[in-house]
């Protein structure tokens, strides 16, 4: 079974500056990676680039064993750390949005037994999340964790194979991210999903992941930090039986949240 994201020898450079060189891993169906590193090391537009909505330098990203789309599909769902859900539309009215975007890409309407259909389907997910309550309520009346449950349900009623999270629980108080990593690990398990997760805090990298990879540069040169761009430094694999302390050289890379 070839993997679900495979990164050969990627490059990304924007003029004579080099953001990512030398990339290359496999990301198996139904992993959860974890992916940490210092800011401006190169994590979001590794996501970008899985994400489809960036290409690379050089080098190739196959989905599937075939060549990535040049765009983002609806086999690929993405929630960032900002809610990114409408103001102005109501919870289901959201949901629905991803369902009228993946079932008729040019008209965006829905009629009849397949719009009755995408409300059904959108009311079980946000059912899923926790949202069964708040159909009717816009995203102003909600609070930050369940503005975050509105975006995972949107970005899953697609039924995406890969879902990306960039940052997706930094604004979030720590009880509340709590209750978001029981949803999402759940979430992960039930949809068969394949995630891959951008975040600064280190515990959380192996609290959730089943591979924690961290993107770093290897090599510096104080005369043109430019020139280099960064890799996967370090690659673990982590046991669901036996989780491994965390590496010292690791944790100093990017500070923990301080708790409340």
């Amino acid at each position: 079974m070839s993997p679900a994201l495979s990164f050969r020898n990627v490059w990304v450079e924007y003029g004579d500056k080099i953001v990512l060189e030398k990339l290359s891993l496999d990301v198996a169906r139904g992993a959860f990676v974890s992916i940490v590193g210092p800011s401006g090391a190169g994590k979001s537009t590794f996501l970008r680039l899985a994400l489809g909505q960036e290409a690379p330098t050089r080098g190739a990203i196959l989905l599937d064993g075939e060549p990535i789309p040049p765009e983002p599909g609806p086999d690929r769902g993405v929630v960032f750390q900002r809610y990114s859900v409408f103001p102005h539309m109501s919870a289901l009215q959201n949901v629905m949005f991803g369902a009228r975007c993946d079932q008729a890409p040019v008209t965006g309407m829905l009629t009849g037994r397949a719009r009755r259909q995408a409300r059904d389907e959108a009311v079980a997910m946000l059912r899923q999340v926790g949202l069964g309550d708040s159909l009717k309520a816009y995203p102003r009346a909600l609070s930050g964790g369940m503005q975050q449950r509105l975006a995972i349900a949107q970005a899953l009623i697609t039924k995406p194979r890969i879902l990306l999270l960039d940052e997706p629980f930094g604004a979030l108080d720590p009880g509340v991210r709590l209750d978001m990593h029981e949803l999402i690990t759940g979430l992960w398990r039930e949809h068969g999903l394949t995630i891959l997760m951008v975040t600064h805090d280190i515990k959380e990298a192996f609290k959730l992941g089943t591979r924690v990879i961290a993107i770093d540069k290897r090599r510096h040169d104080p005369h043109a930090p430019h020139r280099f761009g960064s890799t996967a430094v370090y690659d673990f694999p982590l046991d669901d039986k036996a989780r491994p302390q965390i590496p010292p050289e690791l944790a100093a890379m990017a500070p923990a949240p301080a708790e409340a």
